[in-house]
């Protein structure tokens, strides 16, 4: 399997759904705060496709 660099898209989706789970977790966003852990997990499965998927 070769991996490749994620591209833009991928990456922005990634981050903010990492940050959105982060603001949930310490208190930023409080609506986010019951799926903290989805979110980042969320955040990591998108980067991870991203990186699998080959770049167009």
């Amino acid at each position: 399997m070769k991996l490749n660099a994620p591209t833009n898209v991928f990456f922005y989706i990634s981050v903010a759904l990492v940050v959105l789970g982060l603001l949930g977790r310490y208190g930023g966003l409080a609506a986010a705060a019951p799926y903290e852990f989805i979110l980042v997990l969320a955040g990591w499965i998108v980067l991870a496709i991203g990186v699998v998927m080959k770049n167009r």
